[in-house]
Formats: structure tokens, C-alpha cells, sequence
């Protein structure tokens, strides 16, 4: 971005272009992704599936809608499925939106035809971040950042948030 003495020294100054990088993240996406994971403990646990939470946030900070797997009498809702439910699908903010997610989105599902990558997508969500990627326990390879950036989003990783994001899983992970 920039390159200039200062006396003896070269200042230079970059941008992080390498993928995956993107923005670094703000005091709102940990938040927001803390929040996602509080809401991932509220899930009714299971020995089928994760129990994940997310939120949709606008731009301006303002929540749109939150989630959590399994919510209400849908024992096969996923925590983005759940929350984009809610969220008006006209809504413009949807556009500068990003759902946090306790967990990667999915990429494939047995439970239902579209996955959660493709969901927040097809809502025009471009932004997303989460806390922990998706391990191989249900679905094998699944690469749901890999979906979402192809699609045209930004997927940020917060693995700080990752032991509070296993937490409520801890029956899945042998832990």
C-alpha cells in the first residue's frame, strides 16, 4: 500500500491479500460470534448432529435474527437454517449482512436437499464468521468456507472462540 523513509528506516505498509484473509476482524465480530455460541449451548443435545447457534447482523450492527440447532419442534433444523428463517428475505440489509456461526455453515447434508452454505447465499449474505471448521464426524470433507468463498463471500476464521464453539459438543468429540 505504501513504502517511504523515515531517516535510516523504510516504513512500508500492506494489505493481507493472501485468501482467507480479508479485513481483520472487529470488537463486534467477537460479539457476535461469542453470542453464537452461547446460543449453541442452548441446543437440545444430540448424537446425530452438531449444536451450533448463529446471528445475522447488518452492517449498522443491528441484529436481523438468531438461531440455534434443533430450535423449537424442527429436531433437523440447522442454527443458520433457523435464524434466516426469521430474517425478512427482502430485507436489502441482507446484502451487507454476516452471519456469525458457532460452526463452519455446511456443505452437504442427509437431513435436508440445501445446506446452509448454499442457504446464506441464496439469501445474499456475503459476509461470514465463524469459530470452528466443520470436522469430519458427520460428513466427510465438507468444506463449507470453500462453498461460500466460490459463491462470492468472505468467510473469516475467529479460532479463539473455537473451545467456547466445542463446548456444548464435547459428547461428539470424545471430550
Amino acid at each position: 500500500m505504501e513504502t517511504r523513509p523515515i531517516g535510516d528506516v523504510v516504513l512500508t505498509r500492506y494489505e493481507p491479500t493472501a485468501p482467507g484473509t480479508g479485513p481483520l476482524p472487529t470488537a463486534a465480530d467477537h460479539h457476535w460470534l461469542a453470542l453464537a455460541c452461547e446460543l449453541a449451548a442452548a441446543c437440545p443435545p444430540s448424537r446425530t448432529a452438531f449444536s451450533v447457534g448463529a446471528v445475522v447482523v447488518a452492517a449498522d450492527g443491528t441484529e436481523l435474527a438468531r438461531g440455534h440447532s434443533r430450535e423449537g419442534a424442527d429436531p433437523l433444523a440447522h442454527a443458520e437454517e433457523a435464524a434466516l428463517a426469521k430474517a425478512d428475505p427482502t430485507d436489502p440489509r441482507l446484502a451487507g449482512a454476516t452471519l456469525y456461526s458457532s460452526l463452519e455453515p455446511c456443505a452437504r447434508r442427509a437431513s435436508r436437499p440445501a445446506p446452509c452454505a448454499g442457504l446464506i447465499l441464496d439469501a445474499g449474505v456475503r459476509r461470514v464468521v465463524t469459530a470452528w471448521r466443520e470436522p469430519d464426524t458427520f460428513v466427510t470433507g465438507a468444506d463449507g468456507s470453500g462453498v461460500l468463498e466460490a459463491g462470492g463471500a468472505t468467510v473469516v476464521v475467529l479460532p479463539e472462540h473455537e473451545d467456547r464453539a466445542k463446548a456444548p459438543n464435547g459428547h461428539l468429540l470424545g471430550g
